[in-house]
């Protein structure tokens, strides 16, 4: 085959204000779940492709990246003045299955405050398995990788520069893995808002409206779209949360002082773990005995056999 058509193939234009990955040097990935993205993605006999777009990364090669529900998209600078149109689709997760999600992930006191609190615990992974809606891409064929460079390697070095800022923007934002498998960051906590006050029969409390606020000359300032009022961020956490609750005067509510104003669970919170938790905290074994590749093997083994006899 002629090599005419790569000649002009090079060393990449360098570019200003590219998405560039934190990391300089060593893995990238901090958090648990955009390392678990990278191990799948190795354990698809990727690794060493995905290596090829790493100085991509971190040379802030890649242009723009966004995340949609089923999509990721990106544009990447290469040798040619023309920047590659990069795309990586993955099925997103139908609305019903969503539901069910939702409905199990409020059930449990534990996923409810932690998703609130803006932080996925280790054990959603098991939870989206169990639910038959595994989180992360089981094969590599769940993914439809396409470039419009002419290298015919899947995944390309744009490609693959796409992953590593994929991987960084799930450390960065958690919920952006929930978003490219089809459920938004505000819709799924308003939902787990929602159903668990359904299950403690309270009422969601109201958006605070905030007071006026008063200028230097003591007066106040009106409202209306544009005021600062209309611009006033609203409280969150504890006063978020006890905005709906009357203002009962101690003296009348001292028999009542100690219980809780909205019922209780049924249940108490249950932290599900799985068999392959050792494994999580152990890290990837080193590269002379397997590397992520043997740990992705033995987590599916842990699995086959099931938990342990306790």
């Amino acid at each position: 085959m002629s090599t005419d058509r790569f000649a002009d193939y090079g060393r990449p234009r360098r570019v200003d204000g590219g998405l560039r990955a934190r990391s300089a040097r060593g893995a990238i990935g901090r958090s648990w779940w955009s390392r678990r993205f990278l191990e799948v993605l190795e354990s698809f006999a990727l690794g060493t492709r995905l290596t090829r777009g790493r100085s991509y990364a971190r040379a802030g090669q890649v242009l723009r990246l966004d995340i949609a529900p089923g999509l990721v998209s990106a544009v990447v600078q290469g040798s040619r003045p023309q920047p590659y149109e990069v795309s990586i689709a993955l099925a997103p997760f139908p609305a019903a299955l969503w539901s069910r999600i939702e409905a199990e992930l409020a059930g449990q006191a534990f996923f409810s405050a932690r998703l609130l609190a803006g932080d996925l615990p280790d054990e959603l992974e098991e939870l989206f398995a169990a639910a038959g809606a595994p989180l992360f891409p089981t094969g590599v064929d769940e993914l439809t990788q396409r470039c419009s460079c002419p290298d015919f390697a899947v995944p390309c070095k744009h490609l693959a520069a796409t992953f590593y800022l994929l991987a960084e923007a799930f450390d960065a934002d958690p919920f952006e893995l929930l978003h490219w498998r089809g459920r938004a960051r505000a819709d799924l906590l308003e939902q787990l808002r929602a159903r668990r006050a359904e299950a403690t029969g309270a009422e969601l409390p109201p958006e605070p409206v905030p007071a006026a606020p008063e200028d230097p000359d003591g007066e106040s300032i009106p409202d209306g779209p544009g005021s600062l009022v209309d611009a006033a961020v609203a409280p969150a956490g504890a006063a978020r949360a006890l905005a709906g609750l009357s203002a009962t005067p101690l003296a009348e509510a001292v028999d009542r002082f100690w219980l809780s104003p909205v019922p209780l669970p049924d249940r108490p919170p249950r932290l599900a773990t799985g068999p392959d938790l050792l494994l999580r905290q152990l890290g990837p074994p080193a590269p002379a005995i397997g590397g992520p590749g043997l740990l992705e093997r033995l987590r599916r083994a842990y699995r086959a056999f099931g938990p342990a006899d306790r």
